[in-house]
This record gives C-alpha cells, sequence and structure tokens, in this order.
C-alpha cells in the first residue's frame, strides 16, 4: 500500500509550485511547461473535491487526504516518464500535509507524513499572496492566506527544502521562475556536484555562464571571415609630415584639458620570456658536453646568443653578485658549470626567482647611474605625451600577488622620478576579476578538474582586462604592453606618434560629437545626413547600408546616431616585416556587415585557401598601440561590455598538471572585445614596436642604454 505514496525514480528535474490558495500556482505551472516544452502534474485534489463538492455538497474532510495524496502521487510518477528535463508539479504531499496539519487541529496521517518528508523535489517556488483572490466553489478562505503564506515557508525552512519566492505579476514571475530552472539544468547537464556551485557563485560566475562557455569550447572557434587585408588607402591611414605635425599640434592645443591615463596590461609572471633557459636547466649536464654541443644537439641558437652576451644584460651585476653568495669561488667554476649556475641563481625560486616576478619589474635597461624596470620606463615615458598639467595618470592591470612587489617598486623610484621630470604621478592597479575566469575541458569534453576534485578556473587572457578598462573615467586613454618598451632616448623619438594616433582621436572625435549634437537638432537636413554618411564611411571605416538612401528623415537620424555613437579607438599599425601578432582586416560578421577589425592569426582559418591567402598578403600588423575615446557626446561613459563580439572567443590546447586541456580565452582586448567600436587605423614606423617576448630581446639596440 505505501507504494502508492512513493516517488519513483525519474530522469527529470522536479520543481514544485507551493503556496496559499489563489496565488497563480496553476497558471504559472502550465507557463513553465509550455516554455520548456514538457508536461506538469495538475493537482489531484481540486479534480477529487470538485467532483465531491458536485455530488455531495461537500468540502475536504480528513478521511479525503489519503485519496487525494494518492491520486496525486500516481500523476506525478505516470507524467515524470514523459520528460526527461523539467517536470512542473502544482502541489506535492508536503503541501497537503501542511493543509492537513493547519485545517485538522494539527493532525496528519502517518503516511502521509512519512512520504511528504521522505519524498525528495529539486526546487520549490513559493507563491506570494500578490495576486488578487479570485473565488470559486472550492476557494472559502481569502482571509487565511497570509497565515497559509507563513506556514508554507515554515514546513520549507523546518524541512530544509530549497525554494524561491516568486512575486510580482505573470510575467515577472515566469522570468523568475525560468532563470531558476535554467541553472538547475545547467547542474544537472554539467553532472555538477552541490560544492561545484558553491566554488562557481563564489567568483561571482553563475552556472549558465559556465553552461555557455561548455558549449563554447565543444562547439569550437568561430574563425573570422576575411573580406581582405588592410592596407594604405584601404583601411589604414598614413600621414605627410605636414599633416602629422598639424595632428600633433592639435593634440599638444587640447591636452592640458583632457583628464587622461594610461592603461598598461601587466599581469602575469615572466616565465614564458625564460621558456629556452628553463629547458637548458632540464637537459644541459655540464660534466658531459659542452654549451655549444647542447646548443647543437637541440638545434637550440636562444642559449647561445644568451651565454655569449652574459656582460650585455641589465641583469648582470645583481645575478653575479647573488651568484657570489651562493658559491664564494665561483671563480673556480668551470665554465660550463658557471653559466648553469648564473642561470639557476636567476631563476631558483631560493635566489632571485626572475620568472615568479612580473615582467613588469624585472631589470629591463641599464643606464650609466643604473638598471631600472619597465614599469618605471613606462611612468618616465608618460611625461613625454601622457602628462597633462604635469600630472601623469597611469594605471597597470596586474596580478594579486604581485601587488607589494608594484607598491615596493613604486615608492622606491616615484620621489626621484617627479623631481626629475617636474611631474606628480598617479598610479592605480587593478587585478583581473575572478568572474573573467574560465573553465577547461578534458579531451573527452568533461569539466577539467584539480587533483582535489574542484573546478579548474583559468585566467581568460587579456580580453579579461575589458572589465578593468571599462572600470576607467577618462576623456582619452592610451593602451601599451608592459613589454613593448624602449631606453629613454628611443622613447624621445617615438613619443611623437603617440601624439599623432591622439591627435587623430580628437580630430574624430570633435567631428562626431558636433554631428550627434546636430541630429538632436530637428532642423537636421537631408544633405546634413548625407555629409554624416561619408564621414562614417570615409572616416570611421564603417559600411553603410545600401539601403540607406530609401529610409525616412526618422530613420536615417536613428540609423546615422546608432553608428556615430559608439566608442572610438585609433590604433597604430606597423608595416608587416615578419614580426609576430595580429592584423588589420577586413571582416565580415555573420549578418553580412563588414567592418575594420583586428584580427589574431588564430582566429584565422589557414585550411581555407582564400582566407589563408588574404592573410599571407597582409602588409601591416598590430602593435598593440592604441589610443581610445570611451566617453559619448554628453561626456557620459560608454559601458563597453555593450561593444563586443562573444563569437571572437578563442578556444586553445594547453596543459594543465601535465594534461591536454581545452581552454577557453575570452574575445581578445583590441580583437573581439572591440569589435563593434568605430575604428581608425594610423601606419607608424616599425621602430615603435620592441616587445621582449624572451630574455634575448632585450639585447636589442633599442634596449640597451649603454
Amino acid at each position: 500500500m505505501e507504494e502508492k505514496y512513493k516517488q519513483q525514480p525519474a530522469n527529470c528535474l522536479k520543481v514544485v509550485l507551493f503556496g496559499p490558495e489563489s496565488t497563480g500556482k496553476t497558471t504559472l505551472s502550465r507557463k513553465l511547461a509550455r516554455y520548456y516544452n514538457s508536461v506538469w502534474v495538475p493537482e489531484y485534489a481540486r479534480e477529487y473535491l470538485q467532483n465531491k463538492w458536485n455530488n455531495e455538497r461537500k468540502t475536504c474532510e480528513v478521511k479525503d487526504l489519503l485519496p487525494i495524496a494518492e491520486g496525486q502521487m500516481t500523476l506525478e510518477n505516470e507524467l515524470a516518464t514523459k520528460t526527461n528535463t523539467v517536470l512542473i508539479c502544482d502541489t506535492d504531499l508536503l503541501e497537503t500535509k501542511v493543509y492537513s496539519e493547519t485545517y485538522y487541529s494539527g493532525t496528519c496521517h502517518p503516511l502521509l507524513e512519512k512520504y511528504a518528508l521522505q519524498n525528495t523535489y529539486d526546487l520549490y517556488f513559493l507563491t506570494y499572496i500578490d495576486i488578487p483572490w479570485e473565488a470559486d466553489d472550492l476557494r472559502d478562505r481569502p482571509e487565511d492566506r497570509e497565515a497559509m503564506f507563513n506556514a508554507f515557508e515554515e514546513a520549507l525552512i523546518k524541512y530544509n527544502r530549497p525554494y524561491v519566492v516568486l512575486k510580482g505579476d505573470k510575467k515577472t514571475r515566469l522570468e523568475t521562475a525560468v532563470k531558476h530552472i535554467d541553472e538547475l539544468l545547467s547542474i544537472k547537464n554539467l553532472l555538477l556536484l552541490d560544492t561545484d556551485v558553491v566554488h562557481i557563485n563564489s567568483k561571482g560566475i553563475s552556472v549558465k555562464q559556465v553552461e555557455k562557455q561548455v558549449e563554447r569550447i565543444k562547439n569550437g572557434m568561430s574563425y573570422s571571415n576575411l573580406v581582405a587585408a588592410a592596407s594604405i588607402e584601404n583601411g589604414i591611414d598614413k600621414y605627410t609630415e605636414a599633416e602629422a605635425e598639424d595632428l600633433i599640434g592639435l593634440y599638444e592645443s587640447k591636452q592640458n584639458s583632457l583628464d587622461m591615463v594610461k592603461f598598461v596590461p601587466a599581469s602575469g609572471a615572466a616565465t614564458r620570456m625564460f621558456k629556452f633557459l628553463f629547458e637548458f636547466l632540464q637537459q644541459f649536464n655540464p660534466e658531459k658536453e659542452t654549451v655549444e654541443a647542447y646548443a647543437k644537439r637541440l638545434n637550440d641558437t636562444q642559449i647561445l646568443t644568451f651565454v655569449d652576451n652574459l656582460e650585455q644584460f641589465p641583469f648582470y651585476h645583481q645575478v653575479l653578485s647573488k651568484l657570489k653568495t651562493r658559491h664564494p669561488n665561483v671563480e673556480r667554476l668551470s665554465k660550463e658549470q658557471t653559466y648553469l649556475e648564473f642561470i639557476k641563481t636567476m631563476l631558483d625560486e631560493n635566489a632571485l626567482n626572475y620568472s615568479f616576478l612580473p615582467k613588469g619589474l624585472l631589470p629591463f635597461h641599464k643606464y650609466k647611474d643604473g638598471v631600472v624596470s619597465a614599469f618605471h620606463e613606462h611612468l618616465l615615458e608618460s611625461t613625454l605625451y601622457g602628462a597633462s598639467n604635469k600630472k601623469a595618470n597611469l594605471h597597470f592591470t596586474i596580478s594579486e600577488k604581485h601587488q607589494s612587489y608594484f607598491d615596493d617598486e613604486l615608492a622606491k623610484i616615484v620621489t626621484n622620478l617627479e623631481r626629475e621630470t617636474n611631474t606628480t604621478f598617479k598610479v592605480s592597479f587593478s587585478y583581473q576579476k575572478q568572474e573573467t575566469e574560465t573553465v577547461a575541458l578534458t579531451e573527452s569534453h568533461e569539466i577539467y578538474r584539480n587533483k582535489d576534485g574542484s573546478i579548474l578556473f583559468r585566467p581568460s587572457g587579456h580580453g579579461a582586462l575589458l572589465e578593468n578598462l571599462n572600470a576607467l573615467n577618462s576623456d582619452l586613454i592610451f593602451i601599451k604592453n608592459i613589454d613593448n618598451i624602449v631606453v629613454f632616448d628611443n622613447s624621445k623619438k617615438q613619443a611623437k606618434y603617440k601624439k599623432l594616433i591622439a591627435g587623430v582621436l580628437i580630430k574624430a572625435q570633435e567631428q562626431v560629437f558636433s554631428f550627434l549634437h546636430d541630429l538632436d537638432n530637428e532642423t537636421v537636413t537631408e544633405a546634413d545626413m548625407l555629409a554624416m554618411a561619408l564621414f562614417l564611411s570615409e572616416n570611421l571605416n564603417v559600411s553603410i547600408t545600401d539601403e540607406f538612401d530609401d529610409l525616412s528623415s526618422s530613420k536615417k537620424k536613428a540609423y546615422l546616431k546608432e553608428k556615430l555613437n559608439r566608442p572610438i579607438r585609433v590604433c597604430g599599425m606597423v608595416k608587416n616585416e615578419g614580426e609576430p601578432g595580429g592584423g588589420p582586416f577586413w571582416v565580415k560578421d555573420k549578418y553580412e556587415e563588414i567592418s575594420l577589425q583586428i584580427v589574431e592569426f588564430a582566429q584565422i582559418d589557414i585550411n581555407n585557401k582564400a582566407q589563408f591567402e588574404i592573410a599571407n598578403n597582409a602588409t601591416h600588423f598590430n602593435p598593440t598601440d592604441l589610443v581610445c575615446g570611451t566617453k559619448n557626446y554628453k561626456g557620459e561613459a560608454f559601458n563597453l561590455l555593450e561593444y563586443v563580439d562573444p563569437e571572437a572567443a578563442f578556444v586553445t590546447m594547453k596543459t594543465q598538471n601535465g594534461d591536454p586541456i581545452k581552454a577557453l580565452e575570452l574575445p581578445g582586448l583590441w580583437n573581439g572585445s572591440m569589435a563593434h567600436w568605430n575604428s581608425i587605423f594610423v601606419e607608424i614606423p616599425l621602430e615603435t614596436f620592441n616587445p621582449v617576448k624572451t630574455v634575448n630581446d632585450l639585447l636589442k639596440p633599442q634596449h640597451q642604454g649603454l
């Protein structure tokens, strides 16, 4: 007999609409079943009691409760076999138990109580009493709704049932319920544990977001659809000396009236700089071979360049001094042993531990009066173009674990720098936000877990820094990578190109703002709007729809305003001479719109011959030298998160603890994260691009200060 009240196993989620009379449970049950193309379990008591009323003119009695419970569970068990997604239950035995105890002197049949507590559901929706009472044959206690709501909520709390209170109109209730059911379905689909959900939520991420990340990784990257490589007079502007001087002059005339900041991505440790040195430590035996023999055996020319030029590195004396404390008789070591111990002293965590340090704090440049870091050089460089009224604002994105190191470096250098440059520095820092981290998948498409069983979350590339950029509130933002910095004499020569692209931005922005103010004016003419469309096409590289001329005047205004009122970026582009990096291309999106984009090589389907040829014939590449306008014509900051192309995310193969994994990176900061900005590309000299990707790059003339 007891089997009649017991839940049968089911391959679906079960949610219960729970609450007093006339609070919208049945209406919402139907809507949810329709939304999920699933089934719902009606309230059996209504049919049972309606028949009783029709036949006997009697309402519910104690003797009716067990038959009602039996009928309810028969319905539920039968309908649960018809869905593998979600079963919507218009009531459950716990609700019957609450009614029994409330209406019948606190009594409840033992069988009803047993299965009311034993049967389980994934979520309860407790419906509030803010819906008007609707009378019918079975509803007779409108004055008890508040007391009953409290009784239902007390039962949910007492028996530790997961629940959400639904309030508001029908639309609001449906949206709230769908949000919570979707999250449960995501948990079910991803085979998540309760501890996983807590871990996910602690990072400020929803389970639904994790599900989307998993789907993105499974589906793979969406390659860019290249139409053509941008080139001079076809997406890339080139200025004569006279034109450049005029634009530089424009910037300088506005400089002291602008609130500016230099934004420098500086997150992460410098480990990749020393990759070939770590390999050397693992594979070189000074007792068995020379460095030259090692280099020949592994075809490693980098190690020969490194050891042949040791004294030219800015860190040489620091490492040598530390080496002598570790090996007081260092002069007695063989040449090979000396090289090995020198590199160990650089990289060992018990010595200088350079690979742990952020790249920005390594000894980068050597001058007559000492050695300085890239961080130091960025402060100094900002005085050449990025200061306003002798004040320079800089913002560095860093790892939280490196905060104290940057603080120490700033405290050590800022007083002298301010005195030498007659400039006040305001330096701020931020971390990559936890909510931008992403999961990874194993080769079998399961979520990758750490050795302790927790889900691995990884930093999601420099695209995650859009959140940090979005938090700034400046008129003009220069962006430059931490490692693309040269000795100060070379910076002086290059500063004019920063001023050039800033002048281009200001000129474009002034015209855009003027147009937008005109569009707010009812007197704007057809001729005015044609001029705006030409400016968009010729100056901002925006493709204008073929139907523009046929639009009504009001629709033209709306179209132009939407196209003009966007963040603007001006990006320096250098001639392609074999350096790594993304490049400028004309790209067609899924809506057949063509726009100017920066595209990474990884975003190009090189197995597609036509796409490969377009990429192979590119004349320029992106050195990550940008200036951005992130405020609109009313002086309000744009929400930069609204201008991202989520399809431009990267899926890459990585290793974690020796395991191959598929990792997800957000759309790159100057790639997909700025996909819907208005873009202007300007040719600048190759000499402006001097990144330090490996330690040997510090040997290049641009990084040699003596």
